[in-house]
């Protein structure tokens, strides 16, 4: 039997909570030898259903192919053609490159549209990790999960470009003489350090998140009207290409990664599980159902079964993993979904 191979259409509808429980399940027995050609006709018939399903059995390919050694005939297959299609992505890409006169890449913002980049940045973390750097005038940088960063201090500027991810600079000057700006690059922005502790960090939606703890930075957003945004010590806000939206006070545990920690305050499960993803490669889902369960606490993020186990003893809900790397928070009464 030939297994359809789904990809993502821009602009499709997201697939919704309950059909990616279904897929993943569907997904979990497809992959054991002991499958039965009832059961994959059984799983046809539910992929036939319309685009949910589609684009829900997508998803779970996708994130199944970011990792080896699954066992099972969907599961290999899945990896091959994932493999295979990075591969391909890749050397498209480095083809594409050769094409691109170099002076168009001589701005500070010329990295943007070049992925590459983040593949190839001297400093990287994966996923779950996090360290700490020393720069060479005293500065310290923390990366957080999943970030990409290059330092280049052989010009006017003290430059960072921040690929991907989330980082923590605290500005240092080793040699009083050392009077170079510091700039953290994004695609969206220049930020200019003033002597200052602060956090910049990659989100979704092509914007970014400054937060200030100590000092100053100035934000000047890339294709904006020209208009610089200083953010004081206690705000943060978000920063797209054409401007910086209105700051709001920054919370002093937004820093708490650095210590290896997640602390939420009456956040709301739904956010709170969003944020623990980022730490644990896979998937890890919210049922609407307990979207709007509160939590407090200070977590480890060294360990986010830990944390996953902990929720069911504070909390009315079901820890669901039909697969290594697909975990969903349900209610606590829940049934199965297949």
């Amino acid at each position: 039997m030939t297994m359809p191979s789904m990809h993502h259409v821009p602009g499709a509808a997201a697939p919704g909570f309950d059909d990616l429980q279904q897929a993943a399940e569907w997904f979990a027995v497809l992959q054991a030898d002991s499958a039965s050609d009832r059961e994959r006709r059984d799983w046809q018939r539910w992929l036939d259903r319309g685009p949910g399903q589609r684009a829900a059995w997508a998803r779970v390919e996708a994130v199944a192919g970011e990792f080896a050694g699954l066992s099972g005939w969907p599961a290999r297959r899945v990896l091959e053609q994932g493999a295979d299609g990075r591969q391909r992505r890749r050397r498209a890409v480095l083809r594409a490159l050769a094409l691109v006169p170099m002076a168009g890449m001589a701005g500070w913002l010329g990295a943007r549209t070049l992925p590459w980049q983040g593949w190839t940045a001297a400093e990287r973390t994966g996923v779950g990790e996090r360290r700490e750097i020393v720069l060479a005038d005293g500065s310290s940088v923390w990366l957080n999960t999943a970030t990409a960063l290059d330092v280049a201090f052989d010009g006017p500027l003290r430059r960072l470009v921040l690929y991907r991810g989330e980082v923590l600079v605290s500005t240092g000057h080793r040699d009083p003489a050392e009077m170079r700006p510091l700039v953290v690059d994004v695609p969206q922005a220049r930020l200019t350090a003033r002597g200052t502790r602060f956090a910049v960090r990659h989100a979704a939606g092509d914007r970014v998140l400054l937060t200030v703890f100590e000092g100053a930075v100035e934000a000047r957003p890339a294709a904006g009207p020209g208009v610089a945004r200083t953010l004081s010590a206690g705000q943060q806000a978000w920063i797209h290409a054409d401007g910086v939206d209105a700051p709001h006070a920054a919370r002093g545990s937004d820093a708490d990664w650095t210590r290896g920690m997640l602390v939420a305050d009456g956040l709301r499960l739904a956010d709170f599980l969003a944020e623990l993803s980022r730490y644990r490669a896979g998937y890890l889902g919210c049922a609407p159902e307990v979207a709007e369960l509160r939590i407090v606490g200070a977590f480890p993020l060294a360990d986010t079964d830990r944390v996953l186990d902990a929720l069911q003893v504070t909390l009315p809900v079901k820890i669901h993993k039909p697969l290594p790397w697909w975990v969903s928070v349900g209610p606590g009464s829940g049934a199965s979904r297949r």
